[in-house]
């Protein structure tokens, strides 16, 4: 069955949806010629990684946050620069 097909990241997502969505995995495995085993192989890496789905959505947000404080901490040191300069003069 399938042998030797490789299937996207994509693929198996939607492939272990089905499945989790509750249709039967008999069908499944039948209609995308693979083993039940490697159903629930994907299965199970699939419910291994649901958490980092939430985990990528708050590193960007701490992410974006600390790009702001960069960006004013940055301008900060431009200005007290300029200001030096010119108390320089």
């Amino acid at each position: 069955m399938g042998r030797g097909r490789i299937w996207t990241a994509e693929e198996k997502a939607k492939i272990v949806v089905q499945g989790l969505k509750g249709r039967a995995v008999s069908e499944i495995c039948n209609e995308h010629q693979i083993h039940q085993t490697q159903y629930y192989k994907w299965r199970e890496q699939f419910l291994e990684n649901v958490p980092k789905v939430f985990e990528t959505n708050q590193q960007s947000k701490k992410e974006a946050t600390l790009e702001r404080e960069n960006q004013k901490l940055k301008t900060m040191v431009g200005e007290l620069a300029m200001e030096l300069k010119k108390n320089d003069w």
